[in-house]
């Protein structure tokens, strides 16, 4: 990138900053005859001096006071030509510093997905993220006005000047007077406000990284009580920013009050000597007053300069130090990732490291003159201690990081100077941690099949209009051409022909890492659209129906799960459920303030059950306060009855200590609230409180069907009803199956219904096709909705998938237990077959399953060979293995 500022402005615009210059030169003609019109109109239209009237304009004779009309006239002409001057250059600037900012932000970007791997060990995304977002934010606006601004805002000055020297030279004088102590004064004072500026940039910067290391470290926090120490820490540096931007203010204080104290002095000079001139009879009132109004306009663009200025030292200091921060040494060419060849060539014959010599950051030693020859048809186990520099060998056998000196070849391919397109294609690595993005299980698995768009896809409506104009902004902003809508998935890569191969490949990738069964899990909790969908929705249909005749037909599942029925209350599912006898589809109902719904209001009093709801309600909270009273906020009541937490039940207590079952109906209508919502939470069969009775049931049966039946049209499609013979789209595959609810009080009766809903999928063969519904599963930032085996399987998954050439795993099932250890790596090994693994392993007992292994100690490789020669001759790995 360009180091300097205005050189990157003018290398990616220089076109618009001269049509913007040519525009602010346009302007300038009408702009003086703008401030020569008023002295016109008062001695000549309304003074009548120095002209006879009628007079000729245009080829018609006007007396006086059309002369007067058409000066005026001629005035709001100029005002509205000199505005839509304005406008334009402003609309001009501020599209031209939009599009700029958005090229200047995805560089930063490009440069990010260039950066050597040692360099994120030193900036956090704390720092970095500012800096691409807040940080440039302000260049955008100053790239606009770069030269426009200066070249308008200066030629208005040059215009007033030189109308004042026109009308006298020393009103002109008087008017510029001032104008040196401010040019002298304000640069140095802004220097020091910039020095500062760039102070508070770095500071801000410390703060930002603190508070992403809280985000990232805060359950280290809560379990060391460190967040006294962190706030105190948080404290002071918010007290150094502030010390900083309060000596800015001062010093910009000190700037505005001498811009606006000189501007002011102006008039004082002008009504003197121009004062003292016209008395004298040396000068015309109506030059006078032009000359005030033309020196009232030198205000702006003065006081604008003086801005830009300020701007335009911010902009430089803030461009100098991203443009730093953003040039690692060690960082590839842009064409390494950008140049594709024209054919991947596949790694094949034997992977040579050639006196490999590899420093950290510190200047300590990993690798020292490391020599390696590996067939890759081989799967070559890497033992070493810790700290033996077996890390770093499969960063460099992957080309994570390149080495200080010496070389890795693949027949005649150098990695040094291979594009990323071969290396990312033909080559997966896995650390001890991979990263899992905050998108889909499938999204995941398929992210290392999407390296260029492949096939088009067509959009309709808003997003085809908006793709179609971003084309040309893409152009003006050199973003990458790189339809994003676009299908990207490399179907060759996996060795499919089409998506349902791909997902059939997937699952298989996903027994493979363990994590089939995890996934399964997912796809019975997630939901699916039916109109989608419709085959797998009848699957389920089909599966709802299968497993009831298998439950009545076995007594052994007798009772253990209670059907939804139109004409039944469900006692193993609450209240609000039984009314609204669906699932709640957007936040129109939700289920924990249905007592604040009006609508479910309106149903409850229709029904007449209003009274019997406070009276429910008062039965209930008098009943958990009894119970609750002296028990401990753990108790496992409060799992029980979760309808009332500990935190509330003081809230009840208060509540019950104003009202009894007398007076129900004089209660606040936040208290009302409270005990209406109490009885929706209710389940007859587990919570066994004896206050949902047999003809309160019925009663609600009824009210249901009041419920369905008067659903106001704006709430229509805001509850997926149940119905037996229909999908619930609102619902889960797993609650679709069951269509009812587990019943309370039978003894293991989860894990039975569980197991006949297992063997119903098995029968049907549904498990592959609940997988795939389970790769849409949504796993969280950073994948927090997974644990942390869950991750490291699906991305040992993701590096399997695009079948490289070259597996390298560096301890990447460190985290699993033996047996799952043991387990997957015998997949994986059976998978790559006569191609390539090289796997740092944890455990060096496990390298029997290797062909060939590699002992590294002191960043050399000190002794290879298959296990049985190690087992005899390799002493180091004898004291490894032992």
């Amino acid at each position: 990138m360009e180091h300097s500022i205005y050189k990157y402005i003018l290398r990616h615009s220089k076109k618009q900053q001269i049509i913007l210059t040519l525009m602010s030169f346009a302007s300038f003609p009408f702009l003086y005859y703008y401030l020569e019109l008023p002295k016109i109109i008062i001695d000549q239209a309304i003074q009548a001096k120095d002209i006879l009237f009628p007079v000729e304009v245009l080829g018609f004779e006007i007396d006086q006071k059309e002369f007067l009309y058409v000066s005026v006239s001629a005035f709001l002409l100029l005002v509205i030509i000199n505005q839509c001057f304005k406008y334009a250059i402003n609309v001009y600037q501020g599209v031209t510093g939009e599009r700029m900012l958005r090229r200047l932000r995805y560089e930063l970007y490009s440069r990010i997905l260039r950066f050597p791997l040692p360099t994120f060990r030193k900036k956090s995304s704390g720092e970095i993220i500012p800096m691409i977002t807040a940080e440039v934010e302000p260049l955008g606006g100053f790239i606009g006005e770069a030269f426009a601004l200066p070249a308008f805002q200066g030629g208005y000055l040059i215009v007033i000047m030189s109308f004042l020297l026109v009308q006298n030279v020393y009103m002109a004088l008087a008017a510029i007077a001032l104008y040196p102590a401010q040019a002298y004064f304000i640069p140095k004072l802004q220097k020091k406000v910039n020095q500062l500026g760039k102070e508070r940039v770095r500071l801000v910067r410390v703060l930002s990284d603190q508070i992403g290391e809280t985000v990232a470290a805060v359950q280290e926090i809560h379990v060391h009580d460190g967040s006294n120490y962190l706030r105190a820490s948080f404290t002071y540096q918010l007290g150094r920013i502030f010390k900083v931007r309060y000596r800015i203010y001062l010093l910009k204080f000190i700037i505005k009050f001498l811009n606006n104290f000189i501007q002011q002095l102006g008039p004082f000079f002008f009504y003197a000597l121009g004062g003292t001139m016209v008395i004298n009879g040396n000068l015309e009132i109506g030059t006078l007053v032009a000359a005030i109004s033309a020196h009232k306009e030198m205000a702006a663009p003065w006081k604008e300069l003086l801005s830009y200025y300020q701007r335009r030292e911010d902009a430089r200091i803030k461009y100098e130090q991203v443009v730093e921060q953003f040039e690692p040494a060690g960082m590839r060419d842009e064409s390494n990732q950008l140049v594709e060849p024209e054919e991947i060539p596949q790694l094949k014959g034997e992977l040579v490291a050639s006196n490999i010599v590899l420093s950290d950051d510190t200047g300590s030693a990993q690798l020292e003159g490391l020599n390696l020859k590996l067939a890759l048809d081989k799967r070559v186990a890497i033992v070493g201690q810790a700290g033996s520099g077996r890390e770093a060998l499969t960063q460099v056998l992957s080309r994570l990081i390149d080495p200080d000196r010496g070389k890795v070849t693949v027949g005649n391919l150098d990695f040094s100077e291979a594009s990323e397109a071969v290396i990312g294609r033909r080559i997966s690595y896995l650390g001890q941690s991979g990263y899992v993005f905050n998108t889909t299980i499938g999204e995941n698995l398929f992210f290392s099949l999407k390296h260029r768009p492949l096939r088009e896809v067509l959009f309709e409506g808003e997003e085809q209009e908006f793709r179609e104009e971003d084309v040309k902004e893409i152009l003006l902003t050199g973003n990458s051409p790189d339809d994003f809508g676009a299908d990207w998935i490399d179907f060759e890569s996996a060795n499919v022909e089409d998506l349902k191969g791909l997902h059939d490949r997937a699952i298989d990738v996903l027994h493979m890492v363990d994590l089939g069964e995890d996934v399964y899990q997912f796809g019975l909790r997630s939901t699916l659209d039916p109109i989608e969908d419709p085959e797998i929705a009848q699957l389920i249909l089909g599966a709802r129906k299968r497993f009831y005749e298998k439950l009545t037909a076995d007594t052994a599942f007798a009772n253990l799960v209670e059907a939804f029925s139109k004409e039944k209350y469900n006692t193993n599912a609450t209240l609000g459920e039984n009314l609204l006898f669906g699932t709640p589809v957007d936040s129109a109902f939700d289920m924990e303030r249905l007592a604040e719904n009006s609508y479910v209001q309106q149903v409850i009093d229709d029904a007449d059950l209003t009274d019997s709801f406070l009276k429910m309600g008062f039965q209930v909270a008098s009943l958990m306060v009894e119970l609750f009273a002296d028990l401990p906020p753990d108790h496992e009541f409060f799992q029980l009855y979760g309808f009332i937490s500990s935190d509330e039940l003081p809230e009840y207590q208060a509540i019950l200590s104003r009202v009894n079952a007398d007076n129900l109906h004089q209660l606040r209508e936040e208290d009302r609230l409270r005990f209406m919502s109490l009885p929706f939470k209710v389940i007859p069969s587990r919570h066994r409180l004896g206050v949902v009775t047999d003809e309160i049931q019925e009663k609600i049966v009824e009210a249901r069907k009041q419920f369905v039946d008067h659903l106001p049209e704006d709430l229509q499609g805001s509850i997926a009803f149940f119905d037996e013979n229909t999908y619930n789209a609102a619902a889960n595959i797993q609650d679709n199956i069951l269509f009812g609810k587990i019943s309370y009080g039978f003894a293991q009766a989860a894990e039975k219904i569980g197991g006949l809903l297992a063997a119903v999928v098995d029968e049907m063969e549904l498990k592959r096709t609940i997988i795939k519904v389970g790769l849409d599963f949504r796993v969280g930032a950073g994948g927090a909705r997974l644990n942390e085996n869950q991750r490291q399987k699906l991305c040992i998954a993701r590096a399997i998938l695009k079948r490289p050439d070259i597996l390298v795993l560096s301890q990447a099932t460190a985290t699993f237990d033996n047996r799952t250890q043991q387990r997957i790596t015998e997949n994986i090994l059976s998978e790559f077959e006569g191609r390539s693994v090289i796997w740092s392993i944890e455990k060096p007992e496990m390298a029997y399953l290797f062909d060939h292994i590699v002992v590294i100690n002191g960043g050399v490789i000190t002794e290879s060979g298959n296990f049985d020669h190690l087992q005899k001759n390799g002493e180091q790995f004898k004291l490894l293995s032992a």
